[in-house]
């Protein structure tokens, strides 16, 4: 099966077409099995043209290998956390075309994709940059049980820094590796995160049957209650 995954979290996205093995996965291998994605192109997006060129760049990428829309069995699309603006036209554009294709979605967090793609085992904080002395972090007991039980939330670099003892950090940002060093974190920096990785996630899931229909796709923006924000602040 063809699936087309996108990336349009942050300033630099990318759309990758891969195939993958849909074939049932057997009931004690569900969840953190290990299942063939292969890899066929990864196409950059350059920031600020999403809404212009996501839909012909995608139609480019299928021409040169020889595929129309109609060969696309799924879609994988990250959503989120990260832009506001990025992730609405990436996920207008994936709704949309499954809509019309009638193909299955699979959403797919960043932040799980950074726990998955360490490749480490045992206690897991993904962390990405989330603005203004902000972080996105998500907490996972096992990442690669991508049916497993997890915690996304905000919070302050401050706050990060305290709550990732014990943990072991994973992060493709420079500032939040450099941070996480310095307070003698365990740290495993990652390379940056592109659609080929949302794929590899979004594959597994597929697999598991963890998809949504086009109306039930949403953003992940992970922002804080208004209480949070409140006590916030006063504190400060």
């Amino acid at each position: 099966m063809l699936l087309l995954a996108i990336d349009t979290s942050g300033k630099h996205g990318s759309i990758a077409l891969t195939r993958v093995d849909d074939s049932p996965a057997a009931p004690h291998l569900a969840g953190g099995c290990d299942i063939e994605i292969e890899l066929i192109e990864k196409m950059p997006l350059a920031g600020g043209t999403f809404s212009a060129l996501l839909v012909p760049q995608i139609a480019d990428l299928l021409s040169h290998h020889g595929f129309t829309k109609h060969d696309i069995g799924a879609f994988a699309v990250a959503s989120g956390p990260g832009s506001f603006t990025g992730l609405r036209i990436g996920l207008a554009a994936v709704k949309a075309l499954a809509e019309v294709l009638h193909k299955p979605i699979v959403a797919v967090s960043l932040l799980q994709v950074c726990a998955f793609s360490s490749g480490i085992k045992g206690k897991i904080m993904a962390a990405l940059d989330a603005g203004r002395g902000d972080v996105y972090a998500g907490e996972y007991a096992d990442a690669f049980n991508i049916q497993g039980p997890s915690t996304e939330h905000m919070l302050s670099r401050a706050e990060f820094l305290e709550h990732a003892t014990g943990w072991t950090v994973v992060s493709p940002d420079p500032s939040l590796i450099e941070a996480a060093t310095a307070a003698g974190l365990i740290l495993f920096p990652l390379p940056p995160i592109s659609a080929a990785a949302v794929a590899r996630v979004g594959g597994r899931k597929l697999r598991n049957g963890e998809t949504v229909e086009p109306e039930q796709l949403e953003a992940n923006y992970i922002r804080r209650t208004d209480a949070e924000m409140l006590e916030r602040r006063i504190r400060s």
